[in-house]
């Protein structure tokens, strides 16, 4: 019985695979790349221009997913820092198996400890996959409305997935007993509860980021939210790029419109980014 258990987990795990994160990285500056396409000198201008405004801003949390090795969100940390952000990662308790409102709890202790670490007022959230439902439920319930300033989500399933329905569905009917997968289900009693009013409460400034080639994010204006969002469709701006659910935390292009979003630039992605 054991062993079935753990291996209808493992399949299911295996399945929405999104990679979380447990190191934290302490605050670096440096100077940032040019991040337009309209000219270099256009360009270094622009990218210049957020550095500067990066080195007074919060401090940014990197909010991970479902599993994952620590090391996943390093690369977009490292970027940020070079910008000059300062930079945690935190990784889902349990790897995010949970109760997506269990990690939001633990999402809010870690919020203050940041804050109180670096006597900011506020942070900006800089989320992935199921990170961006845990962070959405710490600020919409649990008060971080008063203490998050930017919100950015990458792949997130802020309507719920499609995916999670089919693996709810051939997983004994419970998603193999994940909790966090049966709450990305469409329809699961969070999400209505998530997406019922308000779906961007306060000031806080609400930036998600999607692309086409989303393997488990269906359907992908699943990822979006209303109420004076922006929401970013990757292939909007640039057609050719292609984008998976988990290379938006590695992706050029992507990282151009996190960097844009975090520093309040107009949200100009840059196709040719590395």
């Amino acid at each position: 019985m054991l062993l079935r258990t753990i291996l209808a987990a493992t399949t299911v795990v295996t399945a929405l695979l999104v990679p979380a994160t447990a190191a934290q990285a302490g605050p670096h500056r440096a100077t940032t790349s040019a991040a337009t396409t309209t000219s270099a000198a256009t360009a270094g201008t622009a990218a210049g221009t957020e550095a500067i405004a990066a080195a007074g801003a919060n401090p940014v949390i990197v909010v991970g997913g479902l599993i994952g090795v620590s090391i996943a969100y390093e690369p977009i940390a490292a970027r940020l820092r070079a910008d000059g952000f300062r930079v945690s990662i935190y990784q889902l308790p349990g790897l995010g198996f949970g109760d997506i409102r269990e990690s939001a709890r633990a999402l809010a202790a870690y919020v203050d400890q940041v804050r109180a670490a670096t006597g900011a007022a506020k942070v900006d959230l800089v989320t992935h996959s199921e990170g961006g439902l845990v962070s959405r439920w710490y600020v919409k319930f649990l008060g971080g409305v008063d203490k998050v300033d930017h919100y950015l989500s990458l792949g997130s399933p802020q309507q719920g997935t499609y995916a999670a329905n089919i693996l709810k569905f051939v997983g004994l009917g419970s998603c193999a007993g994940i909790v966090a997968c049966q709450q990305m289900s469409i329809g699961s009693d969070l999400l209505t509860a998530l997406n019922g009013g308000d779906d961007t409460p306060g000031s806080v400034r609400w930036t998600t980021v999607r692309t086409w080639q989303d393997e488990l994010v269906w359907p992908i204006d699943n990822a979006g939210l209303a109420d004076g969002a922006t929401n970013v469709l990757i292939q909007s701006w640039c057609p050719l790029r292609l984008v998976g659910h988990l290379s938006l935390i590695l992706d050029g292009t992507t990282y151009s419109v996190v960097r844009q979003a975090l520093t309040d630039a107009a949200i100009r992605p840059n196709c040719f980014a590395l």
